[in-house]
């Protein structure tokens, strides 16, 4: 498994990942019918940096980082996680997650923050916090999910310091 920038032409494959997840409706608050083009824009052209996750050669996960915000609170960053269904169970979300860390250390961030996890994602939330992130915030209500209705988002948050990851 290697986790490298993206390239151009890797979007196709990424598409194939961004378009199985969002259409579900389950996870990211993206619309459901999110065009290629605009999942281009979200996942690859406003982020600082987009990165995909390999293994023999197929793109098997992507993650996407950014300032979350801009001026006085642009020392906390937002990252994006997103793993093929033939790829889950495998630690590629937890690489990821890892590598981002410590990508995001490198470009001078201070912390990690997710801004708007559904509380129905208990995978991922376990994940979050077995990786050390705080669930700091609940918005009641605040994702329309396609088959529980209106349920939590949370906002997840890590200090990224000195220690290990």
């Amino acid at each position: 498994m290697q986790i490298r920038e993206t390239h151009k032409n890797d979007f196709d494959l990424i598409w194939s990942i961004f378009q199985e997840i969002v259409v579900l409706g389950e996870t990211y608050a993206y619309p459901r019918e999110t065009t290629k083009d605009e999942a281009m824009h979200f996942w690859v052209s406003l982020p600082q940096q987009t990165f995909v996750c390999e293994d023999d050669g197929k793109i098997i996960g992507t993650y996407y980082l950014k300032a979350n915000q801009i001026g006085r609170g642009d020392h906390v960053c937002n990252c994006g996680y997103m793993v093929s269904s033939k790829a889950r169970g495998k630690g590629i979300a937890t690489a990821m997650c890892e590598h981002s860390q410590l990508t995001a250390k490198a470009l001078g961030y201070k912390a990690m923050q997710f801004n708007f996890v559904a509380s129905s994602n208990v995978g991922a939330i376990a994940l979050w916090h077995k990786l050390g992130f705080k669930t700091v915030g609940c918005l009641p209500k605040a994702f329309d999910h396609p088959r529980l209705g209106y349920i939590d988002a949370l906002v997840l948050y890590k200090w990224l310091d000195s220690t290990a990851i």
